[in-house]
């Protein structure tokens, strides 16, 4: 009596869905990929006291602050410098001034939005360093974005 071999077995079946069901698991269409939305361009501009200012946070703006002439988006650190941050007198001011002598008070910053920018002098060595520290800290962590210039300057822009 011959014995025939059949496929047909349970095993082999079960093999079979199992390599069916992988195959279209590997060829179905997928969903199509959509990635997340990418941040508006910042353009580098130039601003003076009076253009900065509006960017201090308050109703979502941005948060910029300027260190030595140079304007930075501290946005991601809102928190700490937007409003209700322990740094929040210096968003959209030139905040030089207070950080180098370590001190949030307002009579550190600017007061004459229309007069010269802060040339820093009465500083001590100090003082420079502890604002050397700070600009290295905003340069490792947030971008420029422009830079600060006095009212009357040649480059201020145009109301």
């Amino acid at each position: 009596m011959a014995h025939r071999q059949t496929l047909a077995t349970p095993i082999n079946l079960i093999l079979a869905s199992v390599f069916i069901v992988v195959v279209y698991l590997q060829f179905r269409p997928k969903k199509p990929v959509t990635l997340p939305k990418a941040p508006a361009p910042v353009v580098f501009r130039t601003f003076t006291p009076s253009t900065l200012l509006p960017f201090n946070g308050n109703d979502g703006a941005p948060v910029y602050l300027a260190v030595r002439g140079r304007v930075f988006d501290v946005t991601p650190g809102r928190h700490f410098y937007g409003p209700g941050g322990a740094y929040e007198n210096f968003a959209g001011r030139d905040a030089t001034r207070g950080l180098a002598c370590q001190s949030f008070d307002e009579s550190m910053l600017t007061q004459d939005l229309k007069g010269p920018l802060d040339d820093l002098s009465g500083l001590d060595e100090e003082q420079l360093e502890n604002l050397q520290g700070w600009e290295e800290r905003f340069l490792e962590k947030y971008l420029i974005v422009g830079k600060l210039v006095a009212e009357g300057d040649p480059e201020a822009p145009k109301a």
